[in-house]
């Protein structure tokens, strides 16, 4: 499979990027004398338009925290240069239309989720006629009943609730753009999907969203374009048809069947251990149906195009880079 480099693609709809950067890097100086070098993020560009969701995958220690962390102004860069909303990268102004999820979220055990949040509305100074409302808003959107909220201390709350009165504070200013960083991290198939459902009425609320994980699959449900780092490289991003193809065609391996039987059905047939394998000329249930009625057994079916896991894992062996089983 051949890497596919996206290094800034046309802007949707000929809008200008909310986030850009230019060969963005980090470098950090470790060891006794601080004399070691290693390199974080390597000459990073990549562009973020207003309203998508944008999904960065990659690996545990591929740098996309730091990449992150480095567009919030947390950290400095090394190299390039960033721009958020059309201003550099740590300006006052555009910190106060940023909203921001931690992977490890500190918040204040002695709480409840509507003091916590409370104090973050006042640290944005928020009246308290309108930090009202939005708490009550925020914790109906993240699934929160108001009278639990009132009374129950943070440190009594599980992580799926911790995650939802974290995602709830990185909305408290009503920001144009929220960074999310890991936000499905330790979270049950119930948190994932509660959380999974939160950013989906973000989008249609039009928020342009950073989303940073190394789960696939929520990328692939969720956000419109994704980019891939590795070792702190951004080695390709575009949207999933740019990186998998267009194909809606699906590969079929079929058993107890003969080629007369399925050349109405299916092409490019071949038999591999009495398995016939070929790509379908029909919808799959017509094709199940078929089966069905010649008494053929269906083994496997999928789409043709590689899945976004597989492509990653390509990407990754393609530059040499280990992968475990």
């Amino acid at each position: 499979m051949h890497s596919v480099d996206l290094p800034l693609p046309s802007a949707p709809n000929n809008s200008a990027p909310v986030v850009q950067t230019w060969n963005l890097g980090k470098t950090y100086r470790t060891g006794f004398w601080m004399n070691q070098k290693i390199e974080s993020l390597k000459s990073c560009s990549l562009s973020i338009y207003q309203g998508e969701t944008f999904g960065l995958l990659g690996p545990n220690g591929a740098g996309k925290t730091t990449l992150l962390k480095t567009l919030l102004g947390i950290t400095r860069p090394t190299t390039g240069k960033a721009v958020i909303l059309g201003k550099p990268i740590g300006d006052r102004a555009v910190k106060q239309k940023i909203g921001y999820l931690p992977e490890n979220a500190y918040l204040y055990d002695f709480l409840t989720a509507w003091e916590f949040l409370e104090f973050i509305a006042g640290l944005f100074q928020l009246p308290k006629s309108i930090s009202r409302k939005r708490i009550t808003e925020l914790l109906d959107l993240v699934g929160l009943a108001q009278s639990t909220a009132r009374k129950k201390k943070l440190k009594q709350y599980s992580k799926g609730m911790l995650q939802r009165v974290g995602m709830a504070q990185s909305l408290i200013n009503d920001p144009e753009i929220v960074f999310l960083d890991e936000p499905m991290s330790g979270l049950d198939p119930m948190g994932r999907y509660r959380m999974r459902e939160i950013v989906l009425s973000l989008k249609q609320q039009g928020k342009t969203i950073f989303f940073n994980s190394h789960v696939l699959s929520d990328i692939e449900q969720i956000c419109d374009r994704i980019a891939f780092l590795a070792l702190g490289e951004l080695i390709c991003q575009g949207s999933l048809e740019d990186l998998l193809g267009t194909s809606n065609a699906y590969q079929a391996i079929v058993a107890n069947a003969n080629s007369e039987t399925l050349t109405p059905w299916m092409t490019n047939l071949t038999k591999e251990n009495n398995y016939w394998h070929g790509q379908l000329k029909v919808e799959p249930n017509q094709f199940v149906t078929h089966l069905d009625d010649a008494d053929a057994q269906l083994v496997s079916i999928h789409l043709a195009r590689p899945s976004l896991e597989e492509f990653f894992m390509q990407q990754l062996r393609d530059r040499g880079i280990e992968v475990s089983r």
